[in-house]
């Protein structure tokens, strides 16, 4: 009894490393089969304080990948509540063809915006509340702020792709 007893040990102890390596391979594989890969978003920060009826310089976004436009106005240095506004669009801009968006105008009443096209000066999506200051469509791969008021407008737009 003793000599089985003594058997089985010693072909337990092979047994249960094989079972401990085969326990190691396979949750390596799960693992590895598991990562993910999170790269950090690329991000351009532009301040802007326009004269009236300024323009900012040319803004390119990346091309062929959507970009978050996120912005607030916060207006002249006497701050109203129409001068200033907060919001956000997306925008694709595909090279020398068209910028296209989708997004939430910053105005009085919660409105949507959304288009397609390169033409200059084509209205994007309103910074303020009073609906003076814009992004507009600069080129067909540009875009720009546009300050319409009378008096000098501040705020930021940040891109983020």
């Amino acid at each position: 009894m003793k000599a089985i007893t003594m058997r089985m040990q010693k072909f337990s102890r092979p047994g249960v490393i094989l079972m401990a390596t085969v326990v190691a391979i396979i949750t390596s594989m799960v693992a590895a089969n598991a990562t993910q890969t999170i790269t950090a978003p690329n991000a351009a920060f532009i301040s802007y304080s326009l004269a009236g009826g300024a323009n900012s310089a040319p803004i390119t976004p990346a091309t062929n990948r959507s970009v978050l436009v996120m912005f607030c106005s916060t207006g002249p240095s006497g701050l109203t509540g129409q001068n200033t506004g907060v919001g956000q669009v997306s925008l694709l801009h595909i090279p020398s063809w068209f910028i296209q968006w989708f997004g939430f105008e910053s105005v009085s009443i919660p409105t949507i915006t959304i288009g397609l096209g390169g033409l200059v000066g084509r209205h994007i999506v309103w910074l303020d509340g009073a609906q003076r200051v814009d992004i507009q469509v600069a080129s067909a791969d540009t875009i720009l702020i546009h300050n319409g008021n009378s008096v000098t407008m501040a705020g930021n737009v940040t891109l983020i792709w």
